[in-house]
């Protein structure tokens, strides 16, 4: 029942997900994300202990590895043994470069894996990502899926991929991906992500990035989602498809917007009251896409989330005060059912 009382407070009895970042160095040179630039830190497993020893108290059900690259950190097959033994369920974040050399690792000690693949095609994918990597990230998701991992693909749409969504979902059926799920590119957020936006001042360098959807697109893009639902319609049916025709719809607002062609309604969300994210050094957000609350301290984690400035967040944001969750790519909501484990 703690989860719940989550849901009336802004001070958090539990936690079901932590997102743990347990590196900040990155393998991809993505042109909308500028993390592979900062220099690389490895979370200590002096910090992985003390989170394995605080997770059961506070009913973590599951902790996502994330990174940068997660599997970057060259301990994180011991990161994530060390959270299966204490009950937390592992899901592993990846750009899936390592996913071939190391998928018998994978299948041991992950319970979940979502891949991030931003193309339909080989030149497509390394435009966007900076690397050469489409067939054997493939490769390598087709090994671990027969291996019975669950395995979820996540395209970014933008400017340079959102015509080859089709080709998307066939390389992803044809790997073996058991769930499909498109997101918007962020276009706004100055705290994911890395420094893109500005040189360290609070100047936006740029105000619509060229990789977001030109007014000149809508239409192709809308004819696209209409084929999606045409074409596709047994994948959604069947829950492949991890948005709706409805959501998806959603990506055609958020890009329409600005030039007032739709309106974006700002997503539902309770990501802050169930969830929180760790970065590397121990720094906590209420989510990805909001500033820091503070850091964890030899005090625990349940006082570091519940700490004067991580209760203001959350208050901030569930009354509609915080700028970032109006254009939110990325909403997580769980209602009552859900944090009971009702399916």
């Amino acid at each position: 029942m703690l989860p719940l009382l989550n849901l009336v407070s802004d001070k958090l009895r539990a936690l079901p997900l932590v997102v743990l970042y347990i590196t900040d160095g990155c393998n991809s040179r993505c042109v909308t994300c500028d993390i592979w630039k900062l220099p690389r830190r490895n979370m200590s497993m002096e910090l992985v202990d003390q989170l394995a020893a605080e997770f059961p108290a506070l009913g973590v059900k599951q902790v996502i590895l994330s990174g940068g690259e997660a599997m970057q950190h060259p301990r994180w097959q011991e990161i994530a043994a060390k959270f299966r033994a204490v009950g937390t369920k592992v899901m592993l974040l990846t750009n899936g470069l390592f996913l071939k050399k190391q998928a018998q690792q994978v299948i041991d000690f992950v319970d979940a894996l979502t891949v991030s693949l931003d193309g339909g095609t080989a030149q497509t994918y390394q435009a966007i990502r900076g690397v050469d990597a489409f067939d054997v990230i493939l490769e390598g998701v087709s090994l671990i899926a027969a291996g019975g991992v669950p395995i979820t693909t996540r395209t970014t749409v933008q400017r340079r991929n959102f015509r080859e969504l089709p080709l998307i979902i066939d390389a992803a059926k044809a790997a073996g991906v058991g769930k499909i799920s498109f997101l918007a590119v962020d276009t706004s957020n100055h705290e994911a992500f890395g420094p893109r936006f500005n040189d360290g001042s609070s100047i936006p360098l740029i105000s619509v990035p060229d990789y977001a959807l030109t007014a000149d697109d809508l239409p192709a893009f809308a004819a696209i989602l209409e084929r999606l639902e045409r074409d596709y319609a047994a994948d959604f049916a069947s829950g492949r498809m991890a948005e709706s025709p409805q959501k998806l719809r959603r990506l055609y607002d958020y890009f329409a917007a600005p030039f007032e062609q739709a309106t974006f309604v700002p997503p539902r969300c309770n990501a802050p009251h169930i969830s929180t994210v760790i970065e590397v050094d121990g720094t906590i957000r209420p989510c990805f896409f909001l500033p820091a609350s503070g850091k964890l301290g030899a005090e625990g984690l349940k006082a570091g989330i519940n700490a004067a400035e991580a209760v203001d967040l959350r208050r901030a944001y569930r009354s509609g005060e915080r700028s970032e969750c109006a254009r939110c790519v990325c909403p997580l909501y769980r209602g009552p059912r859900s944090l009971l484990g009702i399916s």
